[in-house]
């Protein structure tokens, strides 16, 4: 501490998109004018539904967040927090009361302990919250195997997805003697409404360093890869900046800790390709080649990244590690279900109203989730559904928002737990549009290798968009099922093997949306514009805004009267719909 108050404002890649730097600019000019405060800035703190956020920080410690920080907001800020010692009470978040202890009440933070905590690029700041204190434990016992016990006892499994036991996982590559292995950390994060690893790494990406050190140690590795889309240009310059440091430091490089233990880590800038999050993909593209994927086996932990073994893990899963080493296994263990233990980070995204990052232990229902952490939509609206897993997942319907948040209880819905995305729909959601549109994304990140991916997903997209179109058949929804079980049998990776899950979970949980939409030639959600139309209920207080927001200038009505939408002219787009507070519009 210095002495003096100190003001920490949020610069994440979603806080600078929320107008992050014009609230930092300006803090910079008043301190540079004199302002007797420190100006320091963090990550994200999860709440991205309420960027830009700044924290105040008295010279005694204590501290307030406040929540949609703008130039106007941050001005009165200085001039009545800071200087006048006075809290703008009307703008602060409180953890601890109402909408606040709802959000925060239910999460435990252990990838996110330290986001919003720190500032990224100072290691400093990493090492005042215990950091690196995991590897020197590790190396100054020098003993492989009980690290890897240890991570087996805690019953971390993968959070990219498959969930398999990460000490497992390196139990394997210990066991392959070789004079030269790799830990890989899959940064590969392509799914849509998902963005854990791209917060975690620009929050806080010595933590995934140290637990990269640390699996290193255990499998007898001395090189890794960062693999990371190059459409996250924030959280690729904080990897930079932390190896930069921490080989400065020495906890990266030649004898580390004073150990025989030598580390170093590299980043590969990928593409953007989703089939690059595959394992075999990804390594195919650090070597250079076009990312594809290979069969197995041999498995990465025999032969991997050219040919040496090789343990991968996500994002996430390397977070977890330090903090397990220093806690213990039990600890860790003591969070969740009897096969998923730990915590989990989800992105909440779509219909939610508290849309951000949320960590929360295994074992919360998805109703807690949704309804409570995330404020359902925040409308008068019900939540429909939630696709979990991103474009692999599936969805959800609302009956089965009792399932916990276990890996086995989320596969027997037909979705996965995937790297943790939950796009979340309400009642104005078409389900058979929503299967559709991850389709389309699936059919266009497809390698091509595997036929079935290739040409299977294109036919299954081709029926989808006609029954959208108003021209399915009833023969329709048989060939997709056929299709599906096609795509999942025949394909060579997890792409093509779930791909077809958002299609199979709406027709299991949301059938009778495909037969109205084939037999009734209807859209009941109001989203295929061929199968719908909308007017305007008795409900309408003739407030004007549907008229004046609609596109085409096709709704008529006075102030204060009821308005009416010229069928003729209408394109069904839905904003009147959406913008309308008094549920006035409905589906016609």
């Amino acid at each position: 501490m210095s002495g003096r108050k100190s003001i920490v404002v949020g610069m994440s890649t979603c806080n600078i998109a929320a107008g992050a730097e014009e609230v930092h600019d300006f803090l910079a000019e008043r301190v540079a004018a004199g302002l007797d405060a420190d100006l320091l800035v963090t990550g994200c703190f999860g709440m991205c539904f309420a960027e830009p956020q700044v924290r105040i920080v008295d010279a005694d410690g204590a501290s307030r967040l406040y929540a949609n920080v703008n130039r106007m907001r941050i001005e009165k800020i200085v001039a009545e927090d800071v200087l006048g010692g006075k809290p703008v009470d009307k703008w602060l978040v409180k953890l601890d009361e109402g909408e606040g202890q709802k959000l925060w009440g239910k999460q435990k933070r252990i990838v996110l302990a330290n986001c919003g905590a720190i500032d990224p690029e100072k290691i400093d700041d990493y090492l005042a919250r215990d950091g690196y204190k995991a590897l020197e434990k590790v190396l100054r016992a020098n003993d492989r195997m009980a690290v890897i016990q240890e991570i087996t006892a805690s019953g971390l499994r993968g959070r990219g997805g498959a969930g398999f036991s990460t000490g497992m996982k390196w139990k394997f590559a210990y066991g392959y003697e070789n004079p030269k292995k790799y830990v890989v950390c899959n940064a590969d994060e392509g799914d849509p409404g998902a963005f854990m690893d791209r917060t975690t790494l620009e929050s806080d990406p010595h933590a995934v360093l140290e637990g990269m050190a640390i699996g290193a140690f255990a499998t007898g590795a001395n090189e890794a890869y960062i693999y990371c889309r190059a459409e996250y240009p924030l959280a690729i310059k904080r990897l930079y900046i932390a190896i930069e440091q921490a080989t400065a430091r020495g906890f990266l490089g030649e004898k580390i800790f004073g150990s025989p233990f030598s580390f170093e880590i590299h980043v590969k800038e990928g593409a953007g390709a989703f089939v690059c999050g595959e394992e075999t993909a990804l390594m195919t593209s650090i070597e250079g080649r076009r990312g594809m994927p290979r069969v197995r086996p041999p498995f990465p932990a025999e032969a991997g990244l050219f040919g040496k073994p090789t343990t991968i893990n996500n994002v996430e899963t390397w977070a977890n590690v330090p903090w397990i080493i220093r806690n213990g296994a039990a600890a860790f263990a003591a969070m969740g279900t009897e096969k998923s233990k730990g915590t989990k980070v989800f992105a909440l995204a779509g219909k939610i109203k508290n849309g951000g990052l949320v960590e929360v232990p295994m074992g919360i229902t998805l109703d807690e989730i949704i309804h409570e952490v995330g404020g359902g939509t925040g409308t008068k609206r019900q939540v429909k559904a939630v696709q979990m897993g991103g474009p692999s997942g599936g969805c959800v319907p609302r009956s089965l928002f009792g399932t916990k948040i276990d890996y086995d209880e989320v596969t027997k819905t037909g979705a996965i737990m995937g790297s943790g995305g939950m796009v979340v729909m309400d009642e104005t959601t078409c389900m058979v549009d929503v299967a559709r549109y991850f389709l389309n994304f699936t059919q266009l990140e497809s390698c091509g290798k595997c036929t079935f991916c290739r040409i299977g997903t294109t036919r299954m997209l081709e029926i989808l968009t006609r029954i959208c179109d108003g021209k399915g058949v009833p023969e329709d929804i048989p060939a997709l099922e056929d299709l599906a079980q096609q795509i999942k049998t025949t394909s060579l990776c997890g792409l093509g093997q779930t791909a077809p899950n958002p299609v199979l979970t709406t027709l299991r949980y949301f059938r009778d949306e495909y037969e109205s939409h084939i037999f009734d030639k209807k859209c009941r959600a109001g989203k295929c514009r061929s199968l719908c139309s909308f007017r305007i209920t008795e409900a309408c207080t003739g407030c004007m805004v549907c008229a004046k927001n609609c596109p085409l200038d096709c709704i008529s009505g006075e102030k204060k009267q009821l308005h009416v939408i010229d069928q003729a002219k209408c394109i069904r787009c839905g904003v009147c719909r959406d913008l309308c507070k008094f549920d006035a519009v409905v589906v016609g």
